[in-house]
């Protein structure tokens, strides 16, 4: 079998032991690696109801079939749990070395069951693998675990996922961390990795490579590919300023969420006090010297887009780490525009904090913003924040809550719950100033002016998520006319032949998201970056992922078997929910969205049409073969999708 490692290694923390299963290739033919994996052990192994922080959460770490072949954008890892923030599925994904290196080091998957009593941590080289003591590891930062494993194994290049000390506090929004800044950050399922005792998974392989079926097809799709990466104007400004590019853009055009959602817009001059251009020309590493493009950026295994920020310098005194990396544009808008600070060292200091610790940065900068309007509006005081004023554009007051919300510090133990729980603990109404779907925070892309985000962030399973489908933009009929054998080719591929206006939510809107949505959970079952391979603006297109695989693997493989993995993932998830007493209830949004037109700039006094949005969510229920009484797979879907035996389990 070419492409995987063929092994499945289960470690059950609380007997101490471990095991190996050898699945049959039906199986990854069936599920293909990455979040869908995850998820079919997720539910065979959790039963319902299980505590998110009890030993029946059943936590996996997952590759996939190209992980580790020689093209760019397969290093990835997807870790799936029952999520402690949103109480449903959780599931997010990763890159840098470890995915590869994990794949190299003999295994598919980590399962990780039960819980230790006391704190461990498993190590994996060579096919080899043992659970050992991680007390001297408890409470140390990720960059210090880094250091201190590296040292102790006597392995340079080992690679490390691991919780950092806001997932041993169960802080709800924690990460899975790798390289100290490459995050499984989305659904807290670093504080699931903390409650089980489980410190880190180090890996090591003393030899790289991989089998494949056709590797000289995969170096035809690559080479194919190269022309995009020194031509094409998304991809170059991709890599030369990160997803920190798009401030300016989005601020522009009036979708740059702003002091927690009143608005769209900064202004021109204070978005691009917190650009790309000025991260790569103030902190990026190597600034001082003008060698950003040499030193300020970082990449994954075998990635040639290289679009990781690598920050150095100081912040009031503190040192800007280059370990810690560097923003992206989430990050760079939650701790920033949310919190309408204009200081770029403030927020480049928060993302260290958040890497240091483990922590998903959108989850914590959208609470700050959250924290800062129920301060402005009175539901809290200072006698509440222990002396701290919470005020619009204050980056240092932010910070300052950061810290002791990592730590569970005083009021920072209320806004370590996620914000939704924080305001069901403040009351008086503080509800309103939660922007979450699923009690998830919402990533800063607005639907007010992306309006099929909003069908995607009420619908999909693990809560408020900018990357599981595509953008309204890349449906326009100027774009695709203009530029017919990129994005038109690569729609009509996908069988999305009705392109629509950007503002549009309507029923051809809600195939389009559902479509790409399948297309995003087929990229994160193929363990792919979405920056790299995905249905519209990326490097590479759906077709291309398509072939890939089918090189690597020798199977017979076209697009329309990818989506389909896509679709069952998605309704793996959807399942799960279910299970969980999930329903079309579920499926909301913050009032805010569609009762408060937005202030200023170009987007002001926009808001969502919600009888436009009833009407796409009725059709994308339509669409996905789901019960519209209950928003849940039918056993028709499911068994269509030869997922029976989850219906079984759902009527059962």
């Amino acid at each position: 079998m070419h492409g995987y490692a063929g092994k499945v290694l289960h470690v059950d923390l609380t007997a101490g032991s471990l095991s190996v299963e050898e699945p049959a290739e039906a199986f990854y033919r069936t599920y293909l690696g990455g979040s869908a994996l995850g998820l079919y052990y997720l539910l065979r192994h959790s039963p319902p109801g299980a505590d998110p922080f009890g030993p029946e959460n059943t936590l996996t770490f997952a590759v996939s079939a190209f992980t580790g072949a020689p093209i760019s954008g397969q290093s990835r890892c997807s870790v799936v749990a029952r999520s402690p923030l949103t109480d449903g599925v959780g599931s997010s994904e990763a890159g840098g070395f470890f995915p590869a290196e994990l794949k190299f080091a003999g295994f598919d998957a980590v399962v990780v069951h039960g819980c230790s009593p006391r704190p461990v941590y498993l190590w994996i080289k060579d096919g080899g693998y043992e659970l050992r003591d991680a007390s001297h590891l408890w409470g140390k930062t990720t960059t210090e675990v880094d250091r201190l494993l590296a040292e102790e194994l006597g392995e340079p290049r080992l690679q490390v996922a691991q919780a950092g000390p806001a997932g041993e506090k169960r802080v709800r929004f924690a990460a899975v961390m790798n390289m100290a800044n490459r995050a499984n950050g989305r659904g807290g399922l670093g504080a699931v990795m903390g409650a089980k005792g489980l410190k880190a998974v180090a890996v090591r392989a003393s030899k790289k490579g991989l089998s494949m079926a056709d590797p000289e097809a995969l170096r035809r799709i690559m080479k194919a590919s190269q022309p995009n990466v020194v031509g094409d104007g998304d991809i170059e400004d991709l890599g030369r300023h990160g997803t920190a590019g798009i401030v300016e853009s989005q601020d522009a055009t009036g979708g740059l969420p702003t002091r927690n959602w009143r608005s769209g817009s900064m202004g021109e001059e204070r978005a691009a006090a917190l650009s790309g251009t000025t991260l790569f020309q103030e902190f990026l590493r190597g600034a001082a010297a003008g060698t950003q493009m040499k030193d300020g950026r970082d990449t994954c295994y075998s990635c040639a887009v290289r679009c990781k920020r690598v920050v150095e310098g100081e912040w009031a005194g503190r040192a800007l780490l280059p370990a810690s990396g560097g923003p992206e544009y989430e990050t760079i808008a939650v701790f920033g525009s949310y919190c309408d600070v204009t200081d770029l060292g403030a927020v480049v200091y928060a993302n260290q904090l958040c890497n240091e610790h483990g922590v998903d940065t959108i989850s914590a900068g959208a609470t700050m913003a959250f924290a800062i309007e129920c301060f402005e509006e009175g539901l809290i005081t200072a006698a509440d924040t222990g002396g701290l004023e919470l005020r619009w554009g204050d980056g240092a007051a932010v910070v300052a809550m950061l810290e002791r919300t990592l730590r569970r510090e005083g009021f920072g133990d209320v806004l370590a719950e996620g914000s939704f729980r924080a305001a069901e603990r403040i009351g008086r109404g503080a509800d309103r100033f939660v922007m979450t779907a699923k009690k998830q925070e919402a990533p800063a892309h607005m639907p007010q002016v992306k309006v099929s985000l909003g069908l995607v962030y009420a619908v999909n399973p693990y809560g408020a998520d900018h990357q599981s489908s595509e953008h309204d933009p890349y449906y326009e009929a100027d774009l695709l006319e203009k530029s017919p054998h990129k994005y038109g080719k690569r729609m009509t591929d996908m069988g999305l032949t009705d392109p629509q206006p950007e503002d549009a939510l309507n029923e051809a809107k809600a195939y389009y998201a559902l479509r790409t949505q399948c297309a995003y959970q087929a990229m994160n079952a193929a363990g792919a970056c979405q920056f790299v391979f995905g249905p519209a603006w990326q490097l590479m297109g759906m077709e291309e992922l398509a072939a890939a695989i089918a090189a690597v693997t020798g199977w017979e493989f076209d697009l329309e078997g990818l989506l389909t993995i896509g679709a069952r993932t998605l309704n793996l998830q959807r399942a799960y929910n279910a299970r969980e007493g999930f329903t079309r209830e579920h499926d909301t949004l913050p009032r805010r969205f569609f009762d408060e037109p937005l202030q200023g700039g170009a987007s002001n006094g926009k808001a969502l049409c919600e009888a436009d949005w009833q009407v796409a969510r009725e059709a994308y229920y339509r669409f996905a073969g789901w019960d519209p009484a209950t928003g849940n797979p039918t056993r028709a879907t499911l068994e269509g999708l030869g997922l029976g035996w989850v219906a079984e389990m759902m009527s059962g």
